[in-house]
């Protein structure tokens, strides 16, 4: 799997307007992707609400292409229009170099690492940083010290920001992204209709994200859309894991983010 994501180190092609949605696995990507997705493309649409929107018939994994899906081979992304819109489980280090030298926007999304703990790897693997993607902690802090660096390129994001302020997020993330409210929007709340379109709920409850799925490894993986939505509340690490493993996580976490700021 190293090799494959290595491939896409040497073959994906950035464009200077690239917009780029990162994140470790189990840190809510469907729920940025769609977020993102609304807000870029909210002036295609007479009202966000209105019945034909894209997120109330499609899951957002479909809307927003992902860089890796495939391995090294990424044709299907230079088919794409620009400005484009992507998502990525990738380090910072298996990006090319020129992901940052050409000024792509960076949009990270991380979660308190009890929360991002998922149950189909054991405990000691999460606990010990086993991932394809790099340990957890290591995926945090290259895009949190480059967020440091260079802010208007790189805006790293709590989940638990979106959690308890949705509509401050959504209007940074557009602002960010270049495409602000304006006062005429805000005025109409459209910014408001964003944050319905794509509050935790509405999304889980759509007929596509409980009963669809998408094919992986083609076709012989199935992955239902439906797992990708889990609680949506934060702290919720305390119905999957004892006191006891919540104290063995935050001692590394304690440990490899001492000094940098970021904190959980």
């Amino acid at each position: 799997m190293v090799t494959k994501f290595m491939l896409v180190k040497e073959n994906f092609k950035p464009r200077h307007d690239d917009v780029i949605l990162v994140t470790h696995p189990k840190s809510s990507t469907t729920w940025l992707k769609a977020l993102a997705f609304a807000i870029v493309n909210r002036s295609s649409f007479e009202s966000i609400d209105a019945s034909h929107h894209p997120l109330l018939t499609q899951n957002p994994q479909h809307l927003v292409s992902f860089v890796g899906a495939q391995g090294g081979n990424l044709d299907y992304l230079e088919t794409l229009p620009s400005p484009r819109l992507l998502a990525t489980h990738l380090p910072l280090s298996l990006l090319p170099s020129t992901v940052t030298t050409m000024g792509c926007r960076i949009i990270y999304l991380c979660r308190e690492p009890k929360d991002a703990f998922w149950k189909d790897t054991t405990f000691t693997m999460f606990l010990e940083g086993c991932s394809p993607f790099r340990p957890f902690w290591d995926h945090y802090l290259q895009y949190w010290k480059e967020s440091l660096q260079r802010p208007r390129d790189v805006l790293f994001l709590r989940y638990e920001e979106i959690v308890f302020d949705p509509l401050k997020v959504v209007r940074d993330l557009a602002g960010f992204i270049g495409v602000p409210f304006t006062e005429e929007e805000v005025k109409s709340g459209v910014d408001q209709e964003v944050v319905r379109l794509c509050s935790f709920k509405a999304l889980s409850d759509l007929d596509i994200n409980r009963n669809g799925g998408i094919e992986r490894a083609e076709g012989k993986i199935f992955i239902a859309y439906s797992v990708l939505f889990r609680q949506g509340k934060t702290g919720d690490w305390v119905n999957h894991m004892s006191k006891d493993m919540g104290e063995k996580l935050d001692q590394p976490v304690e440990d490899k983010f001492k000094g940098s700021g970021l904190k959980f």
